[in-house]
This record gives C-alpha cells, sequence and structure tokens, in this order.
C-alpha cells in the first residue's frame, strides 16, 4: 500500500478474484506451481480437501487461506515470482471482465482514484493493477527469510475485518470519507466492507451475499 501524496476526495476499491477477473488468482498459482513441478501431488490433493471443508462448513474461508498459504515454504522468492508472471500474463490477464476494465475506466473518467482491495498475493496485485491501470493496491504478502518463503503471511491476509481494516487506514490516512468510495465485490466474506462503504457494489455475488445485498438494497451487477 502506498501514501497519495494528496487527499483523495473520492476512490473506488476493487476486489480481484470472480470481480475483477473470473479466475481465483490463488488456485493458478497453485496449478501453476505444480505443472513446474514445485508442488507434490500430495499437496494438491490437500489443498483440495481444504476447499472440500470450506464448501461443507467445516472451516472457515480464513483459515482455508491461511493453510494454503503454506504450500510455498521453502520456495526461493524469485521461484514465485516467476509463477505469478506466467499465471498473470498467460491466465489471469485474459479472465478480466470487460465489464470491468469499463468501469475501472468510467472512475477514471470521473477523476476517482481505483484501488485493487484483495486477498490476493502481492506479487498477483502488483503487476494487475499496473496492467488495469489502477492507481494503487492493497493485498496479502509473504513472509520471506534469506529470500526463501517461510510459508506464513506476513502481517495478517488482507480477508473479512482485515480487509475493512485496511480500506479504513487507507481512507484515514488519505483523508477520503467512507461515504465518497465505492467498493465492488463478490463474496459475502466482503460484507464487512460492504456494510462501511458509502456505495456498495455486489458483482456476480454468491449466493449469501446475493441474499443480503437484497435485504440491504445493494446495487447488484453481472460483469461478462
Amino acid at each position: 500500500m502506498q501514501d497519495a501524496a494528496a487527499k483523495i476526495s473520492k476512490a473506488a476499491f476493487f476486489d480481484l478474484d470472480r470481480t475483477v477477473i473470473r479466475a481465483v488468482s490463488g488456485r493458478e498459482l497453485v496449478r501453476g506451481a505444480y505443472r513446474k513441478g514445485l508442488m507434490r501431488t500430495s499437496d494438491v490433493i490437500h489443498g483440495i480437501v481444504l476447499s472440500a471443508s470450506f464448501s461443507i462448513g467445516l472451516k472457515s474461508e480464513a483459515n482455508v487461506i491461511d493453510n494454503l498459504v503454506r504450500w510455498v515454504k521453502g520456495m526461493p522468492e524469485s521461484a514465485l515470482h516467476e509463477i505469478c508472471a506466467d499465471v498473470t500474463m498467460n491466465i489471469l490477464i485474459p479472465a478480466v471482465y470487460g465489464d470491468a476494465a469499463a468501469k475501472i475506466a468510467f472512475h477514471h473518467s470521473r477523476g476517482d482514484r481505483v484501488i485493487i482491495l484483495s486477498s490476493a498475493l502481492r506479487c498477483v496485485c502488483e503487476q494487475m493493477t499496473a496492467y488495469l491501470g489502477a492507481d494503487d493496491f492493497i493485498c496479502s504478502d509473504l513472509e520471506v527469510s534469506d529470500k526463501i518463503l517461510t510459508g506464513n503471511p506476513k502481517g495478517r491476509i488482507c480477508f473479512g475485518e482485515e480487509k475493512l481494516s485496511r480500506f479504513l487506514e487507507y481512507c484515514w490516512k488519505n483523508g477520503t470519507s467512507v461515504a465518497n468510495t465505492w467498493y465492488y465485490a463478490d463474496s459475502v466474506s466482503d460484507i464487512p466492507v460492504l456494510s462501511v462503504t458509502g456505495n456498495p457494489v455486489c458483482v456476480n455475488p454468491d449466493k449469501k451475499l446475493e441474499k443480503e445485498a437484497g435485504k440491504k438494497g445493494w446495487k447488484i451487477l453481472r460483469f461478462q
């Protein structure tokens, strides 16, 4: 996250996975690592089991994310950057919704600052921010020791309540009223930020978020 030099009067925040892109970046990174021989089949199976546990309610999504981050333990930081570059260029960029790119351009045309606010990793968010022409990003980061990934997050994963804390901190540091912000997101896990932003927008929402949006009168968009 980078501080702005001057007060930001209006800001549009965009989630990344399944909001700006139709893919899930973390899943694609795991697949990319497996293709390059940097993950064992047992690691992939472990990830599938964790995802299934979330789907049937045995684990929270935050717990699943924390566990999946551990797959990078012992990997050179440079190897992860190579995977990120390959996956971003060949999978994530082609998966950008045209409507999402148009909405980002719309906010820029009004003079709004555009920020990617995502649980995705820094190496993904940096490249996607540059491609989309966004102004800044807030993301998850990984701990590195002697250029080797430890398998632990650096700080907390940017998810749920942590995403809300980062959102509020960004607004405070940049002098932005939350009433003058937009947040575009797809998941029930984004409700903490959607409940605070002045302009909540649910993009291709999951069933739980769609139900909540109906109760609260939040705008729903279908990006393609």
